[in-house]
């Protein structure tokens, strides 16, 4: 009978936990992206002066594709694809935004600048160690969300505990 409610209230435990999900993949500080069509860039990181691919589908009319790392590239209806040549003088590490406009809809998305030009025979790489951090989650703690977080678990574990305690002493166990 033990492992029952042991089984129950880890399975209580993990639900809390699984509903916590949602309120933190909820948040949005961002521009929602939502287009009826499809776009994509590739590859999401370049060199100055290399080319990138850009592509769509699902558009039912001429696309054109903008940047201020590029010249304006019209992809036809019925294609899905084109290339254009990212600028010599595009500045190493910055991002720029590539803007696909679909008849009256747009969609953006980034486009980031390598740092070091390998096909410049005047430019000498430097050679520095990796950037390594925390896994991208500094800064990003939210004390409100870590508090409910907190909260709905310990919740949760009382409850299962409490119910758990209460049906033993109804049983005689």
């Amino acid at each position: 009978m033990r492992a029952i409610r042991v089984a129950s209230a880890a399975l209580l435990g993990m639900t809390a936990l699984t509903l916590t999900a949602p309120v933190a993949a909820a948040r949005d500080d961002g521009e929602r992206n939502i287009t009826s069509f499809g776009f994509n860039v590739s590859p999401t990181t370049i060199a100055a002066g290399g080319r990138v691919s850009l592509s769509v589908n699902g558009c039912k009319s001429d696309t054109k594709v903008s940047s201020g790392v590029f010249d304006t590239v019209t992809i036809r209806k019925g294609q899905g694809s084109a290339t254009a040549t990212v600028d010599w003088d595009a500045k190493p590490g910055a991002v720029y935004e590539v803007t696909f406009q679909c008849g009256n809809e747009s969609g953006h998305t980034d486009l980031t600048i390598a740092t070091g030009r390998p096909d410049d025979p005047t430019h000498t790489p430097v050679h520095r160690g990796v950037k390594a951090g925390v896994g991208g989650s500094a800064g990003d703690f939210d004390p409100g969300e870590i508090g409910l977080g907190a909260a709905l678990i310990a919740g949760s574990v009382g409850a299962a505990y409490y119910w758990s305690r209460r049906r033993a002493g109804e049983h005689g166990g």
